[in-house]
């Protein structure tokens, strides 16, 4: 489900290295990673916070690198 709003059952698996929910769920919080829980139990996690959390997002709020002015003196 590439390009799904949220991450898929593998995609949790992968991120979290856990199959069970309980143990998903708290290696999300050791994470920082927000999630909820599903009426059926399941996890739902957002795509776009986990690539901003990894820094994999290419985010146009980001930090750039603030250089001195020399000129300044």
């Amino acid at each position: 489900m590439i390009g799904s709003m949220f991450l898929s059952a593998e995609e949790l698996v992968e991120l979290t290295g856990r199959r069970q929910r309980a143990s998903q769920e708290a290696a999300l919080r050791a994470m920082g990673i927000e999630h909820k829980v599903r009426a059926d139990g399941r996890l739902v996690v957002s795509r776009r916070h986990v690539e901003q959390q990894l820094g994999a997002a290419g985010d146009s709020s980001a930090q750039h690198e603030v250089m001195p002015d020399w000129s300044a003196a």
